[in-house]
């Protein structure tokens, strides 16, 4: 303020205290200086006028429990209060005479007063005011007309958007959130061998060398589209109800032959399907989250429960379909899809708790394949299931290190014709077959444990990885497997630019270490000979809050854990639309 305002704050007491006077709109507004607040937000501070922190009136300068008789601006305060009714307090009855105050605000409160003093006149008691005091507030009215101008704009402007959004607006109580990808891939590289019966045997017989040739895949264009429905009744709960429709074919294909592909579940995307869906619309997700207490969430989901889109952590920053890793294997530690995500009828629970800024107990249990069929095998607690239970330690908000531990069973498909069931998929289609399926079918029980850890060295460096290693057995008798898999990975948030993301990842999918399972007295262990290595590297570069664009690639060494199997290459461009 200039020295002439000064001057006239210490000559009248009506200024002191309209400095001190602040309105319900004053608090409503800050300098534009500082409105980085989307239009919504001030829509939603100017929606809460008069509420919460709404101010009262008072009629005495007593009724404020932080204002003291000795206090240099009590004669003013006392002059607005008494003499012209013009000053408000909070609702616990303080003033708060030292916060500090922006022009807009001194803009506001002295607006208030002015008003007071208008009716004050109109209702014929002009005598009241003193002829200095209005000479002096005529004079600040001209200093700060643009402030009162441009703030009354700015109230005019929000009751437009406000009745518009009223008008507009979907629900109350559910918000729209949408995410559409575009996906160009192609495949490189012979395809994994197969023998006829459609069981991967890589390696075992050398006079399948050379029975397929080229994998003959072709460029594809695909997409997936989902709109996603968040409601809430408290707002600290969640419903989510999903819809999801994709065209994206795994590069693994089915069964054998010519419609193998690249016979291997190693060459798999982050979006793709077995199948697609043909792009019909199907609800793959249906959850409600909500809070018990000030520590304890919990999740309860009726269709698709996936571990890590549940509340339980991944501790990897790859983690999303459309924003992450562009492979399947890439994304997270497979430990995560033990519950064969994916089957629409799979159900159950997750929570996490909170035991203190250091650690939280994460956990759920999953009924995976089946858990609304009453019959034989299914249901809720009698067919496939799967239960977790994950330690989180963050000593500092940096690092994060996960222990997990998942027990799983599986009834599996032999007999087939008795219960009508798939076969047991133990790393959630990763890796070799026989790491999935090490028991050709048999029903299958197994321990895994894992350890992930992360690690923000830098605000754009973050480095990290993870270890699994899955105990199997076959309960048709006492036969036992051995599954192993792990990772390290550089990632590389904001590289060139805020949003963007680059990734590289180095590790082993999973593979069947040891196995005491033949398929007879003539053939070999089903076991995987060679390491089948995975190598990617991707870059999501940031277009706008709503566009991205995530070339990559990946490379496989030693497919279906066989080096008499051909490297097999897969390149991806995505682009992922969220709204």
């Amino acid at each position: 303020m200039s020295k002439i305002l000064w001057k006239l704050l210490a000559a009248s007491p009506i200024l002191v205290g309209a400095s001190f006077a602040v309105s319900v709109e004053a608090q409503t507004f800050n300098e534009p200086a500082a409105s980085s607040n989307s239009t919504l937000q001030q829509v939603s501070a100017y929606g809460a006028e008069g509420q919460g922190n709404s101010l009262s009136q008072v009629t005495s300068v007593s009724q404020f429990t932080d204002v003291d008789p000795s206090h240099w601006a009590f004669q003013a305060l006392q002059s607005l209060v008494e003499r012209y009714g013009c000053i408000v307090g909070y609702p616990d009855l303080t003033f708060r005479g030292n916060r500090a105050l922006t022009r807009w605000e001194f803009a506001a409160g002295l607006n208030a007063c002015l008003d007071k003093i208008q009716e004050l006149i109109a209702a014929a008691t002009a005598d009241f005011v003193r002829k200095e005091d209005l000479e002096v507030v005529k004079r600040l009215q001209e200093e700060f007309a643009a402030e009162l101008a441009s703030l009354r704009g700015r109230v005019e402007a929000l009751e437009v958007r406000t009745a518009t959004l009223e008008k507009q607006q979907f629900s109350t109580t559910t918000k729209l959130a949408g995410e559409v990808i575009f996906s160009v891939a192609d495949t490189f590289g012979d395809r994994a061998i197969r023998t006829g019966n459609g069981v991967f045997q890589a390696g075992i017989n050398d006079a399948n060398r050379g029975r397929f040739e080229d994998n003959n895949t072709e460029t594809i264009f695909g997409n997936r589209v989902r709109l996603s429905f968040d409601t809430s009744f408290t707002g600290r709960d969640r419903l989510r109800t999903r819809l999801n429709a994709s065209n994206i074919t795994s590069f693994a294909g089915q069964g054998s032959g010519a419609t193998a592909f690249t016979g291997t579940n190693s060459t798999r995307l982050s979006v793709d399907g077995v199948t697609g869906t043909g792009n019909a619309v199907e609800i793959d997700k249906l959850f409600y989250r909500f809070p018990v207490g000030q520590n304890l969430r919990i999740q309860i989901d009726a269709i698709n429960l996936e571990y890590y889109d549940g509340l339980v952590s991944s501790l990897s920053p790859f983690e999303s379909s459309g924003q992450g890793a562009v492979s399947r294997f890439g994304r997270f530690n497979p430990i995560y899809r033990t519950n064969a995500p994916g089957n629409v009828g799979s159900a159950g629970i997750t929570f996490d708790y909170t035991l203190s800024p250091q650690f939280s107990l994460q956990g759920g249990f999953s009924a995976d394949r089946a858990s609304n069929d009453p019959g034989q095998k299914n249901g809720l607690f009698n067919g496939d299931y799967t239960a977790i239970g994950q330690l989180v330690f963050r000593p500092s908000r940096a690092f994060d290190i996960g222990l997990t531990y998942i027990r799983a069973y599986y009834p599996g498909s032999s007999p087939a014709a008795a219960f009508n069931q798939p076969a047991p998929n133990l790393t959630g289609s990763t890796g070799t077959a026989y790491a999935s399926n090490p028991f050709a079918g048999a029903a299958t029980s197994s321990d895994t444990g894992s350890v992930q850890v992360q690690w923000r060295v830098a605000p754009k460096l973050t480095i990290g990885g993870w270890y699994g290693f899955t105990w199997a057995y076959n309960k048709r008798n006492s036969q036992e497997a051995q599954i192993q898999n792990w990772a390290a990975f550089l990632g590389f948030p904001d590289l060139g630019g805020k949003g963007n993301l680059g990734g590289v990842l180095f590790g082993m999918q999973p593979r069947v270490v040891d196995n005491d399972f033949r398929a007879n007295a003539n053939t070999r262990r089903r076991l995987d000979g060679n390491p089948p290595y995975h190598l990617e590297a991707f870059y999501r570069f940031r277009v706008n809050d709503n566009i991205s664009i995530t070339p990559g690639a990946f490379v496989i060494f030693n497919p279906e854990g066989s080096r008499r199997n051909d490297t097999q290459f897969v390149g991806v461009i995505r682009t992922t639309f969220t709204f």
